[in-house]
């Protein structure tokens, strides 16, 4: 199963409007794709879920796909996050 590693760099983490552009990102595409923070791996399409990991600022996450278009959805993701979630 595909895999990245990020770090979080915006300012606010993984509150709810980047979790909210993350899990509509990651609903995007077909595959299953979790992100997981200290061993705690959580459906990244699930909002709930996102928010339950408590991201913040210079944490580093792990984003899993498994699918069809699994690498596509990794690279979509991975941009999101180096671009901040557009808020900077």
């Amino acid at each position: 199963m595909p895999e990245i590693v990020v770090e979080i760099k915006n300012k606010s983490g993984l509150h709810l409007r980047p979790a909210a552009e993350f899990v509509k990102k990651a609903a995007e595409f077909q595959s299953n794709i979790t992100l997981e923070r200290d061993g705690k791996a959580v459906n990244a399409k699930s909002i709930l879920h996102v928010q339950a990991l408590g991201v913040r600022q210079g944490m580093t996450v792990k984003i899993r796909a498994e699918g069809a278009d699994a690498e596509e959805a990794l690279a979509a993701l991975e941009e999101l996050v180096n671009n901040k979630f557009g808020e900077e």
